[in-house]
């Protein structure tokens, strides 16, 4: 088991306090706004360990001088990036049944997230959809840090969002008449044709249609549009007041009409969200625990200065109205919580231990991240606080003690 060194990154949506405030450090002024746990190449965790170093006796019984100097450096030990430590032994790491299903690297990425204003609005693909989309613009040559290459490899991103504070959001399509029913009100006269499409057609038409038109419409006249949306709903309050902030932060953006045919969801601590392939969303406000398949794969739909593939992103949309399905933990006998959801690369799970309680048995067949939450809690032999982490490879033995909140991330069943 390693404690993990994780990398904080400096996203301009994120709050310059709510990571501080966990980790207990003092904010820096800047954005905060994930902290990644795990093996992405993109800032892999890091840890701390001592190597085994072979060593070769001179015939008087010294060691030589090489030998001497590798010593040293066991002794030292050596900071490495978990991908480094991965690839030099997956199945010691992941085990060999992890290694059989994902290939030689750790399938999830758990982060904590702190959202200080809105991010894109955005949809993952599923599977079949990012192996031909990167199979597709690796044939056309489209570099991989391109500004418009959409896909960044060639697997699929659901992702699971658990609340620790306070969380809004947008997760899926509203049913089209409650989404007319909201513009309507806003009194804007160039909704009207938004309107009048969502009431004329089927669902999945009148969703269609009218994200098209709103991908599709003149900047200039949908800066007009927004301008006048985002005035009327500071002025009504109430359920338009999600949608004024958003124009506080992306005045003229697309993205605010089209936001508006999404539900509007806030999450309580401990409450949580799964995103599926196709389903748009964006996260508002808050501090979560997320965890996902490990991938950069999103298409962007607004709220963002960022590439928008118009086409790509209408093809991979399922255009159905859906209700959020708010996930709160099952408990099981041992006092784990999980969040079912449908994913096989991660699973997330929660213990509430408390002082003087049993000890939770934690061993797993497959790897895991431990991340304590709250609280103070000792995790095999290393003492864990708030926003710190350990790595526990395949079938190591470990247990949790303590008072506080520990999260388990490790693979699907």
């Amino acid at each position: 088991m390693d404690r993990l060194s994780n990398t904080v990154r400096p996203y301009a949506w994120g709050s310059t306090t709510a990571i501080p405030a966990l980790l207990g450090t003092a904010p820096t002024g800047e954005p905060q706004a994930e902290m990644w746990m795990g093996a992405h190449p993109g800032a892999p965790s890091r840890i701390f360990r001592h190597p085994t170093t072979e060593t070769t006796a001179t015939p008087d019984g010294d060691l030589t001088a090489d030998d001497a100097a590798a010593a040293a450096t066991e002794l030292a030990g050596a900071e490495l990036a978990l991908t480094d430590v991965i690839a030099a032994d997956p199945e010691g790491e992941l085990g060999a049944a992890t290694v059989t299903r994902f290939g030689p690297r750790l399938p999830f990425l758990l982060k904590i997230l702190a959202a200080g204003a809105p991010l894109s609005l955005q949809v993952h693909p599923n599977l079949d959809q990012a192996r031909r989309g990167y199979a597709d613009e690796e044939a056309r040559g489209v570099p991989i840090d391109a500004a418009h290459r959409t896909y960044k490899d060639a697997n699929h991103k659901p992702e699971l969002i658990c609340a620790l504070t306070p969380f809004d959001g947008l997760c899926g399509f509203r049913r089209p008449t409650e989404a007319a029913d909201a513009m309507e009100s806003l009194g804007v006269d160039s909704l009207k044709p938004y309107v009048d499409l969502l009431r004329a057609h089927p669902e999945e038409a009148a969703l269609r249609e009218v994200l098209t038109a709103v991908l599709g419409a003149d900047p200039a006249e949908m800066a007009e549009t927004v301008a006048e949306a985002a005035a009327a709903a500071e002025r009504l309050g109430g359920a338009h007041a999600p949608y004024a902030r958003i124009a506080h932060h992306f005045p003229g953006d697309r993205g605010v009409i089209a936001a508006m045919l999404l539900n509007y969801v806030q999450l309580q601590p401990g409450e949580a969200l799964f995103l599926d392939a196709g389903v748009p969303h964006a996260y508002l406000d808050g501090l979560g625990v997320e965890i996902m398949a490990n991938s950069d794969n999103v298409l962007r739909c607004g709220l963002t200065p960022k590439h928008v593939d118009v086409p790509e992103l209408l093809r991979i949309v399922r255009f159905e109205a859906t209700e959020p399905g708010v996930l709160r933990p099952e408990a099981a006998p041992s006092g784990e919580e999980l969040y079912e959801t449908p994913a096989d690369e991660f699973a997330l799970s929660r213990y509430t231990l408390a002082a003087g309680g049993d000890p939770a048995e934690l061993t797993a067949a497959g790897p895991q991240i431990l991340l304590c939450t709250a609280g103070a809690l000792r995790v095999g032999d290393l003492e864990l606080t708030p926003g710190e982490s350990v790595f526990v490879p395949a079938g190591e033995a470990v247990e949790a003690s303590g008072a506080g909140t520990l999260f388990r991330a490790t693979v699907g069943a």
